[in-house]
């Protein structure tokens, strides 16, 4: 039995496929809403429910894992192949609904691979990562506000946030190097990241936090997860546009690598040498950016897949 999940923020749609029959129910985002779903899909042992989710920010977390260890089959999806699967079925109809059945039928034809929670000390760390970027978030909102404010008690106002908001940062920047230096193999993946040329401390746990690059086989995998495989556009002999980034994936990882490309490509050996093959080949500037933030990430992949640190002279395959 197929069971597909249309999560937002309060609420979620379920749809379930037996067989012929479709059931559909609504319930709330919450823990309450968790176990009302357990007893709906009663009395059918959970191993026999496929459950699948969309990726949707971080809405879709607390009932995966909470269904991955009430030992429910789970896979959690990117939003766009279902996208592009119901454009495969010609629907024409959006609502939650629709969108929890065609995810079941998607989950039926293609089988998705299952899901399963990171460990509690690497869900730890993201939660950490993500409260610190929404704290320097508010921080820049903040300061944009003081350069377009005269008002004396506004300007007051906004440099004792200010000055909350940079206690808040140094707590959560100290806890988050305590939390990485208690937990030894966060530790050690942190170290095999940063002896890569380009990639920083902040820029390693940022990987960390958004990717298990143990759960991919191959980079490429790790790539179009990112949304950085190039996409071409051809028909018959016709080639319609330059190739581009496919930007089908995680967006954040994307913005998390773009800064450390560019270093890279200035000080990173492999990416450098790459980079200046495709320049000598009259390939546009920002076409080499997402090169580089391509060869980094397969840089990534390959010191924390062999644990062993970068060398300039021991990577040509990583590098591929």
């Amino acid at each position: 039995m197929y069971l597909r999940v249309d999560i937002s923020k309060s609420t979620f749609d379920v749809v379930l496929l037996d067989g012929t029959a479709r059931r559909h129910k609504v319930f709330a985002n919450t823990t309450a809403g968790f176990e009302a779903l357990s007893c709906w899909l009663d009395p059918q042992p959970a191993a026999s429910f496929h459950v699948c989710l969309e990726a949707t920010g971080r809405y879709h977390l607390p009932l995966a894992t909470y269904l991955h260890a009430a030992q429910y089959r789970v896979s959690v999806m990117n939003p766009a192949w279902t996208k592009a699967y119901g454009l495969s079925r010609m629907s024409r109809n959006k609502t939650d609904k629709t969108d929890a059945l065609l995810l079941a039928q998607y989950a039926q034809s293609e089988q998705p691979a299952l899901w399963h929670p990171a460990s509690p000390e690497d869900q730890a760390l993201t939660a950490l990562v993500h409260r610190l970027e929404d704290l320097e978030d508010a921080r820049q909102q903040e300061l944009n506000r003081v350069e377009g404010t005269t008002d004396a008690y506004v300007r007051h106002s906004l440099d004792a946030h200010l000055a909350y908001l940079d206690l808040e940062i140094h707590e959560v920047q100290q806890y988050l190097e305590e939390h990485v230096q208690t937990h030894q193999d966060l530790q050690r993946q942190v170290d095999l990241l940063t002896s890569i040329p380009g990639v920083g401390i902040k820029t390693a746990r940022k990987l960390l936090a958004e990717i298990q690059l143990a759960d991919f086989e191959h980079p490429k995998q790790v790539a179009a997860y990112a949304g950085l495989t190039p996409q071409q556009r051809t028909s018959g002999s016709s080639i319609r546009g330059r190739a581009r980034l496919s930007k089908m994936g995680n967006a954040s990882l994307r913005k998390a690598l773009y800064f450390p490309a560019i270093s890279a490509m200035r000080w990173n050996p492999i990416v450098k040498a790459f980079c200046a093959n495709l320049q000598a080949r009259g390939k546009p500037k920002m076409v080499i950016v997402g090169a580089a933030m391509r060869k980094l990430l397969h840089l990534i992949y390959g010191v924390s897949k062999h644990g062993i640190p970068f060398s300039p002279a021991g990577w040509p395959q990583a590098a591929a």
